[in-house]
């Protein structure tokens, strides 16, 4: 019994020494607890209408399926909503509804299951960092520090200039790339530091940085550079018998 009690107790404590590395997107930060709560920016009553454009865009989408089957384009809709608005409140969820012509609940149910789709208020640029295996082991903790210490905030907060918001999510599929991070749409991959910290000074200017890779690198190609397929491809016909 006593000993039981000893390893529970060192168990304990070693997980309290151990960093928290993942919090599911949807609970952490911009996602929220899945049941709904009214607040005074996000309840049934808050502003929401599509724009002219948006409907144009919407009409579009729903062409693209069958007739009688509006629901299946929940997801694209909802996007439309969410880059109108920023982030999607129960009224933008219900004008999809009413849209989509289905029950307020077939909506709700998909923008509570993809952590995609934002049902708190987020900042301008929404910082999205992965700290999954490969990007934990190219040394991610640093620049999620650089992002902290450069914006006064931590994971799942948001600036008070509502400028930026941090949260921390699972893979984002840049493995080789990594450490990276996701912002709004943009992927900025092989940083360091320093990096971080230039991308977050010029979106504070107002300028977008080019995305991608930032130590020179096309795409993810290998880092010290080109092993294979180093010449131009040969023309049609390479390689096959003229007696063929």
């Amino acid at each position: 019994m006593f000993l039981s009690s000893v390893v529970r107790s060192a168990v304990s404590q070693t997980a309290r020494q151990v960093r928290s590395l993942h919090r599911s997107a949807a609970r952490a930060g911009a996602g929220g607890i899945f049941v709904h709560r009214d607040t005074p920016d996000n309840n049934p009553d808050t502003p929401f209408e599509f724009t002219e454009e948006n409907k144009k865009r919407i009409e579009a989408i729903i062409s693209m399926y069958p007739i009688g089957h509006k629901q299946a384009a929940t997801i694209p809709v909802l996007d439309v909503a969410q880059r109108q608005h920023g982030w999607l409140p129960i009224s933008a969820m219900n004008k999809v509804a009413e849209v989509l012509e289905v029950a307020p609940m077939r909506v709700y149910e998909v923008a509570t299951f993809y952590t995609m789709f934002l049902r708190q208020p987020v900042g301008k640029y929404f910082i999205q960092i992965c700290t999954t295996t490969p990007c934990m082991l190219c040394n991610s903790d640093s620049i999620l520090e650089a992002i902290q210490n450069k914006l006064g905030i931590k994971v799942g907060e948001t600036t008070a200039d509502k400028m930026f918001t941090l949260i921390e999510v699972e893979c984002l599929g840049a493995c080789v790339n990594a450490p990276m991070v996701q912002i709004n749409d943009n992927y900025y991959e092989d940083l360091t530091p320093k990096d971080m910290e230039d991308i977050i000074d010029e979106l504070k200017a107002g300028r977008v940085p080019p995305p991608g890779p930032r130590n020179g690198r096309f795409s993810c190609e290998p880092a010290g550079g080109l092993t294979s397929l180093t010449e131009p491809p040969p023309g049609p016909g390479f390689g096959v018998r003229a007696d063929l």
